[in-house]
């Protein structure tokens, strides 16, 4: 999630400083952006159909990589994960 928000931050940044100095800014349009997340969100369809059509393989789908990464690349894990008891105690 940081390198969110930095990268958020610099772009913020650079903004107030185009502002500051009168400069339009080189980004492309709103409209431009639109388009490119619909690219995004497109390129998850095809395989949650994929998904959808074959229900009785869901379970090997995620492991097989017919599933695309997430739109946003790999999210974070929490701090708190849990893990596993250590066979010692398991068998206890």
């Amino acid at each position: 999630m940081k390198p969110y928000i930095f990268s958020l931050a610099a772009g913020l940044l650079v903004g107030i400083v185009y502002a500051l100095l009168k400069v339009r800014s080189p980004a492309p349009p709103v409209i431009a952006l639109v388009g490119l997340l619909g690219i995004l969100a497109g390129e998850q369809i095809p395989p949650l159909i994929k998904h959808l059509l074959h229900r009785d393989t869901a379970t090997t789908a995620w492991f097989g990589g017919q599933i695309k990464p997430h739109v946003f690349g790999q999210l974070p894990e929490g701090k708190h994960t849990a893990k596993p008891a250590p066979e010692s105690e398991a068998k206890s």
